[in-house]
């Protein structure tokens, strides 16, 4: 390439200001009548022709190719119906057509395939950017993508030198539906229903459906409740939770034939569950020096609203003081005991006997009570064991023990029996012992000095006194639980003797057992999504447990060992290839678990469409076509001009080379143009003084 150029030696504006100078020197000359103005005119060009220094350039190039970008997306939403197959079918067609174009050496094709990013969806614009920033801008023809147009990063290509094309995959007659999730609660009180606001819409070309879809919403896998709802408006629907803890609620409708994915048609929802507050009924005995033990730890959890019923005057002692002189006001055994029985959360009897106080309707109430899902704790003294026992009440037919009428007189070392290893009450608690265990097993913790002798007919004995006797036993009884401590003295720990002991810790997973807390369930099946990974975790008190069964979100079933990694609890760990809801089962016990978010966003709307993408394609002079519409010509275009037309699609002609070579040779050398100028002010000097 051949061409003048310069190279000024003063800034253009002080250039431009010396020629308007010299244009006014020379208009004063005109209106004078110098004769040698125009030699003056030609001194000063000249001058100005040598500031400019103008010089001949010769370049020596070589032509490079433009460099087309192919860009395919991956992702998951890109692999539903036919859409793999219009991908494969479009890059075949692009390769044959690109290649026919770059026979001469003139085109350069690099391809891009761009997967899912998780959370963060298809990041297709921002794959583009990068590959852009390390090739050279001049170079760069244009950019197809082949695409089902959701793309989940609408603003993270900027400017771009050339067109951009996008070929659509899908169809314009595509349709799905989807449940979403407007309103939920965080948090829910146990016990009282909450409102969820949802939706279920189609999108895409809505099909001829009926206007109601049904609805299903599962806790924790279990039966779910149906619901049916309007398709397109937002609902509010009640849900009351049951427990305390995390919550997951699976909201779902069925799959309806024509739509192109089930994978969003369920969303789910994480609610922790949260008790108002928690009634304790406490019924003390005669006092002793540990009456205080349980008032003291259930008075400590401020979430706890205790009501504490003692006897101070037993009716056999006759002091002849007046009732009125006693006591304020009568206490209200009906109200309590029988009406408002049910609305406690657990019942505490500690150290009681049967007086004549508390007559059999009263105990035959609270048996059905903790049927009906009510806790029940007995804190055994040496009246368990006469004839007094509480075991002589209506209670019987709830009670896991039978009182043998004997009491153990001995020191001893409560133990953690082989079934209480594995049991959340009593699991590791000997790692809160205040000295190290002994060399032959032996806690390390106070001793006890009572213990009603009683046999275990069922439940569970969790730790033993001597001779291996029962010490605490825990059952069910229907829908409640009840728990039996044949000793008073546990308080021994509390005050410190021999070093004291568990206690606080003993008796308040004791406590939140019977009150239902998750965490302490001792037969429960659980998962979770952690580090890309499904958490299997089994908590049982048998031996072995048979293999988990899991169903990943696309509905492939597999079996998993379970590896018990602490007594009474069972773990497994596999890679979660998929996100969404993964069901676990195992026996009888059925659970689920969220990896990522339940529907991942590529599925948030698979309805393929270029509303996304048409801005960019506007931007930089491309378009945006269906390729159930045919596959498109390519062409080359020169830059600036119209990339697309009817049938067809452009890749700009940059005009890039490689520069090899620069020859330049100097037209107004200075030397000389300042001799010209001397010669040309001279000879004007001379025709004017003639």
């Amino acid at each position: 390439m051949q061409a003048i150029g310069f190279d000024p030696q003063l800034p253009l504006w002080l250039l431009a200001t010396l020629a308007g100078v010299s244009l006014v020197v020379l208009a004063l000359a005109l209106w004078r009548g110098l004769v040698g103005w125009w030699l003056r005119a030609l001194a000063a060009l000249v001058l100005l022709v040598a500031l400019a220094q103008p010089s001949w350039r010769q370049e020596d190039r070589l032509p490079v190719p433009g460099i087309a970008l192919v860009v395919l997306d991956d992702s998951a939403s890109n692999r539903i119906a036919d859409r793999p197959e219009q991908l494969a079918a479009a890059r075949e067609a692009l390769a044959a057509r690109l290649a026919a174009l770059g026979a001469e050496g003139a085109l350069e094709v690099r391809e891009l395939r761009v997967p899912e990013r998780g959370a963060e969806g298809t990041r297709l614009l921002g794959a583009l950017a990068e590959a852009a920033a390390e090739l050279p801008t001049e170079r760069i023809a244009g950019a197809i993508l082949v695409t089902d147009g959701q793309v989940h990063d609408p603003a993270a290509l900027g400017a771009f030198p050339a067109p951009v094309h996008v070929l659509l995959t899908g169809s314009a007659a595509d349709w799905d539906r989807r449940v979403t999730v407007e309103t939920a609660p965080a948090f829910a009180i146990v016990g009282e229903p909450i409102s969820l606001v949802l939706r279920v819409e189609d999108l895409g070309a809505d099909p001829e459906a009926d206007a109601v879809a049904p609805l299903t919403i599962s806790l924790d896998g279990a039966e779910p409740q149906r619901f049916d709802v309007p398709v397109g408006r937002p609902v509010t629907l009640p849900v009351t939770i049951e427990r305390g803890g995390v919550n997951v609620l699976e909201i779902a409708t069925p799959e309806v034939p024509g739509e192109l994915t089930p994978r969003n048609n369920a969303a789910i929802v994480s609610i922790n569950g949260v008790r108002d507050r928690l009634r304790v009924l406490l019924v003390s005995g005669e006092p002793y020096p540990g009456e205080r033990t349980w008032r003291n730890l259930l008075k400590s959890d401020s979430a706890v609203d205790l009501v504490h019923f003692t006897i101070l005057r037993p009716p056999e002692k006759q002091d002849f003081v007046p009732v009125f002189e006693l006591s304020l006001i009568a206490f209200p055994t009906q109200e309590l005991f029988m009406e408002k029985v049910d609305e406690f959360d657990l019942i505490i009897f500690d150290r009681y006997k049967r007086r004549g106080i508390l007559p059999n309707h009263y105990f035959e109430n609270i048996a059905r009570y903790v049927r009906e899902g009510g806790a029940l704790l007995i804190g055994a003294g040496e009246d368990f064991a006469g004839a007094e026992s509480l075991y002589r009440s209506p209670l019987r037919d709830i009670l896991p023990v039978v009182p043998t009428a004997r009491m153990v007189e001995e020191g001893y070392v409560p133990r953690i029996s082989e079934v209480g290893a594995r049991h959340p009450v009593t699991a590791e608690l000997s790692e809160h012992a205040p000295r190290p265990e002994a060399a032959d097993g032996t806690p390390g913790w106070g001793r006890w000095f009572r213990l009603v002798e009683v046999d275990a007919t069922q439940g569970e004995t969790v730790m033993t006194g001597p001779g291996d006797r029962p010490l605490l036993v825990l059952d069910r009884q229907g829908e409640g639980r009840i728990a039996v401590m044949a000793t008073d003295q546990a308080w021994l720990w509390s005050r410190g003797y021999e070093g004291g002991g568990p206690q606080l810790e003993l008796l308040r997973r004791l406590a939140h057992w019977l009150m239902q807390e998750p965490e302490l369930e001792e037969n429960v099946l659980r998962g979770a999504g952690e580090n890309g990974e499904v958490l299997i975790t089994r908590r049982t008190l048998d031996a072995e447990v048979p293999p988990a069964t899991v169903t990943s979100p696309s509905g492939v079933t597999s079996e998993v060992a379970l590896a018990e990694v602490a007594p009474g609890r069972w773990e497994a760990r596999i890679p979660a290839g998929e996100d969404g809801v993964w069901r676990l089962a195992n026996g009888d016990l059925a659970a689920v678990a969220v990896v990522g978010p339940p529907a991942p966003k590529e599925f948030e709307n698979p309805v393929s469409g270029g509303e996304v993408l048409a801005p960019v394609a506007t931007a930089t002079g491309g378009e945006v076509r269906r390729l159930e519409d045919g596959m498109p010509d390519l062409r080359m275009v020169r830059e600036g001009r119209v990339a697309a037309g009817r049938g067809w699609i452009g890749l700009a002609d940059r005009q890039a080379f490689q520069l090899r070579d620069i020859r330049q040779v100097a037209l107004a050398p200075a030397w000389l143009m300042l001799i010209l100028s001397a010669v040309l002010v001279f000879a004007a000097w001379r025709v004017e003084g003639r």
